[in-house]
């Protein structure tokens, strides 16, 4: 899942790198995150790295006498590069930032971006994506980020934008 070499050492003697880790889903919330993220960046000197999560969830059909897994016509990491291209255009139009970098990751959301964000500088996520039940304050992902992360995190409420660069 992550690519990177894993650094050894008390946590607190580890310079952390330049990447501002940020969670996208094509939600309001990540939209905000992903512009929040990208004025960090611009702020701090790093680079942004917008992570697109997805997991592959078998369809259920009634086969004659059964229930049973069948494979599903749709490809979930194509769909997941649509809606994080489309996330990214909608935030940025057609001049998106020259230190962004986008990726998409299977698994599960909360263990993708803590994964992805160890030895990061920040990550970012919204308050609540799709799939947040609208009376909470914090969804089930932030929540688990905000209380697992070894880097700090920023959780994005509301639809303040940040200050032009």
């Amino acid at each position: 899942m992550n690519d990177r070499i894993a650094q050894t050492g008390p946590a607190d003697q580890v310079a952390p790198d330049d990447r501002i880790v940020v969670g996208v889903d094509g939600s309001d919330a990540s939209k905000q995150a992903l512009r929040w993220a990208q004025f960090l960046a611009g702020t701090m000197g790093g680079h942004v790295e917008a992570v697109m999560v997805w997991q592959a969830v078998p369809s259920y059909a009634w086969a004659g006498a059964f229930w049973g897994a069948v494979p599903g016509d749709a490809d979930p990491a194509a769909i997941a590069e649509k809606i994080l291209t489309a996330t990214v255009d909608d935030v940025f139009g057609s001049t998106r930032p020259s230190t962004l970098r986008t990726l998409q990751v299977e698994g599960g959301a909360s263990e993708v971006l803590l994964s992805q964000a160890q030895g990061a500088r920040m990550l970012v996520v919204g308050s609540r994506g799709h799939g947040g039940f609208a009376g909470l304050l914090l969804g089930s992902v932030s929540a688990a980020c905000a209380e697992h992360a070894t880097c700090p995190v920023l959780v994005i409420h509301g639809t303040t934008t940040p200050p032009p660069a």
